[in-house]
């Protein structure tokens, strides 16, 4: 389990230590993510504590063709994709996050939260976390699937996108589904969220009942969406996803019902 919190990691310099490069994450021990280190280098950044131990991420430069990130949450189990998720996202803000975006000022780390601090104008950065919605559209047994042009071939999956300004998760789930495939929802219902690093991702998960299953496609984000059934279901997203989640939990709830 990881613990978020900074607090008595001021001075803390070994413990777990998660390496990382442009392309990939390090393999550790036990067929995970993680090295035991008797001194961090000087750049890594602790990110809480492991099952109670320190731990830290450290980016290095040039690439050492280890397993991409991608291919990380296939490997490890269910309860290290928090540990996963943040030390991506740490990463990514730490490298976008070294200039104060108000004065150009470089930027130092506060060591008792996830903060950088301008030193000449004491302006405050955070990790950025961007809302999104994710559903599965249904209409009785059926469940809509959608490809976007970006998917492995024979992929489809759940309709997704970002909260706009003002919005509110509901508002962002209709305007969504009827942008991408002309569909008016009905009653909606919440799942789960997954943090989803890529890079920086908060999803909340929805089911939503379509008023009809008259599907009019945008082309440009989704290439094809279809109904199916669970005997006709195409290629699928993979287990780690709330997408896949989505859909299996829904399997589960008709095939119950039989």
């Amino acid at each position: 389990m990881l613990e978020r919190t900074l607090n008595g990691l001021t001075d803390c310099r070994k413990g777990h230590l998660v390496r990382m490069d442009r392309s990939g994450i390090a393999p550790g021990e036990d067929d995970g993510i993680l090295q035991e280190m008797t001194r961090w280098p000087h750049e890594a950044l602790a990110i809480g504590r492991w099952n109670g131990t320190p731990v830290a991420v450290v980016s290095e430069e040039g690439a050492h063709g280890w397993p991409a990130a991608r291919d990380w949450l296939g490997l490890l189990p269910p309860s290290q994709f928090p540990l996963l998720s943040t030390a991506l996202q740490v990463v990514t803000w730490a490298h976008d996050h070294r200039f104060c975006s108000r004065c150009a000022t470089p930027m130092k780390r506060r060591s008792e939260e996830f903060a950088m601090e301008c030193p000449n104008c004491h302006f405050r950065s955070y990790p950025r976390i961007s809302p999104c919605i994710i559903t599965l559209v249904t209409h009785g047994r059926q469940l809509l699937l959608a490809r976007s042009p970006r998917f492995p071939a024979g992929r489809f999956s759940t309709l997704a996108g970002f909260i706009e300004a003002g919005e509110s998760a509901e508002e962002a789930m209709r305007r969504e589904v009827f942008e991408e495939v002309g569909l008016e929802i009905g009653r909606i219902s919440y799942f789960k969220s997954q943090s989803w690093p890529f890079p920086h991702s908060f999803m909340m998960g929805f089911y939503a009942e379509a008023a009809s299953r008259d599907i009019v496609i945008d082309g440009v984000e989704i290439e094809a969406a279809d109904w199916f059934t669970v005997d006709n279901l195409p290629g699928l997203p993979p287990p780690y996803s709330i997408s896949r989640a989505l859909i299996d939990n829904f399997l589960r709830g008709t095939a119950s019902t039989d």
